[in-house]
């Protein structure tokens, strides 16, 4: 995999993230909660660690 498809594919995954955010607000979740948070936190730490591996490559 070359890293503009892994770019393609860091901007799918981040413009689902705003899905995520929008279900927390939910407050009917109960403890689906913690997974939405997880979910969370890993979309997070993908795309830092993209950044972080790929730093010349511009954002889409």
């Amino acid at each position: 995999m070359n890293p503009e498809t892994i770019q393609a594919q860091i901007v799918l995954i981040e413009s689902k993230r705003s899905v995520l955010v929008k279900l927390l607000e939910q407050p009917d979740l109960g403890t689906l909660r913690i997974d939405v948070n997880q979910a969370l936190e890993e979309i997070d730490d993908l795309v830092d660690e993209f950044e972080r591996t790929f730093p010349d490559l511009k954002r889409l």
